[in-house]
């Protein structure tokens, strides 16, 4: 990736949106929070590559001068300097205590942040993860920011929630199986501020987005805690049916067939009362048993499962549900033998995965091809080598 920074917008912008990540993470977190202009400068540019050279030609300074601030020898205290820096580093005004005046006027900043977090959830169910944690990350320091300052009033909060909540799904997209606690660290703040508000909708969202991204973070007796507390909340079938997914793939995946058996009846049964979503229909259900089937040690009978007829597509599939299917489906292909099959499936989902930033479904199909198909393992293994890149791990 080109991490050169120049002083013009567009190119800084397209390098911030490839490592934005990097300032969900708590160790990014604590240093905004510190609004320590020194501690920001050197890890902005710790995140980009850059030197103080390029970062004078950012912000328009001298190096001696960037020098000078990271040092503590200078110090920028008028809100003009402030709020041009903050512009150009793309960061929130509040990070450097400047008010931005989008908050002037509460209404349009809610609107402007409802907006965003909506846009973002969008972004990632398109299969643009990334972009929606370029947008959403301003947005949650600029309330956390508010938060900080004795801003507790009841629709901030409520929005510090679902973006806190958004990060932290579209995070689990985009990074490594061994930072995605990071993403489970984001679903996870959002409940503190879910227990203030006394809302049961929202309640069982956080926990059901919280428990997936436990899941996937490898925490599997947490995440099936969450999701059965999640499934005990819902107060009425739609919401019930949207945990119940979640819930089968972590009981699969925990080994629990028991509970996996149950939760997948139910959830069939629930089809033909709720509208279907990306989750909630026929094809990703069928994937789910597959998966779970396979992880409950009952070889035979996903193998019998996969060669059933495949439900037709109720509803549009989001992109990276299909990386999901074609690598479950291509890991039965390798049990039955079929090694062609599995080749022609585990490829389209590398190519697939590479294309929608998804280095965990890499990471998936690394593992089942290990000593099965060297040189399907060997183009997962440099996909996943080119997006640990791009996103600076």
């Amino acid at each position: 990736m080109d991490t050169t920074i120049s002083a013009s917008g567009p190119s800084t912008r397209r390098s911030a949106r490839l490592v934005s990540w990097r300032w969900a993470t708590p160790e990014a977190q604590a240093i905004l929070a510190t609004r320590d202009l020194a501690s920001i400068l050197k890890y902005y540019r710790r995140v980009h590559g850059s030197s103080q050279s390029q970062m004078g030609e950012l912000l328009g300074y001298d190096k001696t001068y960037v020098s000078a601030l990271e040092l503590g020898k200078r110090h920028l205290s008028d809100v003009g300097s402030l709020r041009h820096v903050a512009d150009r580093l793309a960061l929130p005004g509040h990070v450097l205590g400047v008010t931005d005046p989008a908050d002037s006027d509460h209404r349009a900043m809610l609107q402007f942040g409802t907006s965003t977090v909506r846009l973002a959830e969008v972004a990632r169910q398109c299969g643009r993860a990334a972009e929606a944690v370029a947008e959403l990350w301003p947005l949650v320091a600029r309330l956390e920011a508010r938060a900080r300052d004795g801003s507790t009033e009841r629709d901030v909060l409520r929005l510090l929630a679902h973006a806190r909540l958004s990060l932290g799904t579209a995070l689990g997209n985009v990074l490594p199986e061994e930072r995605l606690a990071t993403a489970a660290h984001w679903t996870a703040k959002s409940l503190d501020v879910v227990r203030a508000l006394d809302d049961t909708a929202l309640t069982t969202t956080a926990l059901r987005m919280h428990g997936n991204e436990l899941r996937k973070a490898g925490l599997l007796g947490a995440a099936v805690d969450r999701l059965t507390q999640a499934a005990s909340t819902a107060s009425g079938a739609d919401e019930r049916a949207a945990v119940l997914p979640l819930l089968a793939r972590a009981a699969g995946a925990l080994g629990d067939a028991a509970l996996f058996d149950h939760t997948v009846r139910e959830a069939h049964r629930l089809l033909d009362m709720v509208e279907h979503t990306s989750l909630v229909n026929p094809s990703a259900l069928y994937e789910i048993r597959l998966r779970g089937l396979i992880s409950t040690g009952r070889i035979h009978d996903a193998i019998r499962h996969a060669e059933s007829a495949t439900p037709t597509p109720t509803i549009a599939v989001a992109p990276q549900w299909r990386v999901i299917e074609l690598i479950t489906t291509g890991r039965v292909r390798l049990l039955v033998g079929d090694s062609h099959g599995a080749t022609q499936l585990l490829g389209t989902a590398v190519r697939e995965a590479r294309a929608q930033r998804l280095p965990h479904q890499l990471q998936r199909v690394q593992r089942i091809t290990a000593d099965r198909l060297p040189d399907t393992n060997d183009a997962a293994r440099q996909a996943l080598a080119q997006l640990r890149t791009e996103i600076a791990a």
